[in-house]
């Protein structure tokens, strides 16, 4: 029995995308392994149990930063954050790992010193690994220029992502009474939000932002500028919210937003294409490379620019109806197709 280590320790976060992502790619893992494959998940011990109870965990200690015991049973380990503090100490077990993102390379809040204390973490878990997987080409590019791959084999596997649906949820936690743009992400500079108000001059739209508030004065830069524009009594920002409100969102607004600065892949893109709503996104970092030609691009984030973007992506979308094309994007990347890709690295390194 090979047996594969799939490293949760970020679950113990909720609602944010490295908790998604776990939660997804591991059910995944488990529907797509073969008979003589075991998933051992690595978990915060909040979340024993999480996959299964007929699964077998391994509880993430803190103590485990300095001394990680061997595991001899285990075949691979797979490091689902690039920066982890944990990994296996057994020189047998195969280590493959996953970067997200070299985000603090692209956003200038970030402090040099603190930049290079990330990068420098980066590197030790690349120099460990036995594999090196980027979730996106915009992010292998950065790996390439910014960390030094050490000859070792790397390669591109989107990260997939399956959009829950709810079709007989009705009860949301906000009903607009109009049409309205969604955006999801979490609240704080780096999804850049706050650019998302003057869409809504010279309509009668709503916007409704939901997500994690991480930055309680970046929500307040959201909404100062929806009074700026004098939009303030149709700019929602609700938090957290669940699935099934999630999937209510996606399935009823009229477009979906996400002008983010920062983004290894950008996983709502994909839910909201498999949703067929027009989508607007920055042309940062990955977020052309996931939405292709059927997305509309903000180049700079001026109130005119935004609005010309806007109402003429709604034109050309409202003409042409690509949502076929659309929900067949979204189809090619979905979460199985992650996992899939995943166990033919590791069978290659049994």
């Amino acid at each position: 029995m090979r047996q594969i280590l799939f490293d949760c320790e970020k679950m113990k976060h909720a609602n944010t995308g490295l908790f998604e992502y776990c939660k997804q790619f591991g059910n995944a893992l488990l529907r797509n392994k073969a008979e003589d494959e075991k998933v051992v998940f690595y978990v915060p011990a909040n979340r024993k149990g999480f996959f299964g109870p007929q699964e077998q965990y391994i509880i993430n200690r803190k103590l485990h930063r300095w001394l990680m015991p061997s595991f001899p049973q285990l075949n691979i380990w797979h490091t689902s954050f690039q920066s982890s503090h944990f990994r296996p100490s057994n020189k047998n077990t195969r280590h493959v790992l996953t970067i997200h993102d070299l985000n603090v390379i692209h956003q200038q809040s970030i402090s040099p010193a603190k930049r290079d204390s990330v990068l420098k973490k980066i590197q030790r878990n690349i120099d460990r690994a036995d594999h090196i997987v980027t979730i996106s080409r915009f992010v292998l590019e950065d790996v390439k220029q910014h960390l030094d791959l050490r000859n070792k084999p790397a390669n591109v596997i989107y990260n997939g992502g399956t959009l829950e649906t709810f079709p007989d949820f009705d009860n949301p936690v906000y009903r607009p009474q109009r049409p309205f743009i969604f955006a999801i992400g979490s609240v704080d500079t780096k999804k850049n939000f706050a650019v998302l108000p003057p869409l809504l001059q010279h309509n009668d739209y709503e916007l409704v932002i939901a997500g994690p508030v991480f930055d309680e004065a970046y929500k307040e830069k959201i909404l100062a500028t929806a009074r700026q524009y004098h939009v303030e009594d149709r700019v929602k920002v609700l938090g957290i919210i669940s699935n099934q409100e999630r999937y209510w969102y996606y399935h009823r607004c009229m477009a979906f937003g996400f002008p983010s600065l920062a983004e290894g892949f950008g996983l709502p893109v994909v839910e909201a294409l498999s949703e067929g709503k027009p989508c607007f996104l920055s042309d940062k970092t990955s977020l052309p490379e996931v939405g292709g030609t059927l997305c509309y691009y903000f180049r700079d984030f001026s109130a005119d620019h935004m609005q010309q973007v806007f109402n003429e992506g709604m034109q050309h979308f409202n003409n042409t109806r690509p949502i076929s094309a659309m929900k067949e994007r979204a189809a090619s990347l979905t979460i199985d197709h992650t996992a899939k890709h995943y166990l033919q690295i590791y069978r290659g390194l049994y």
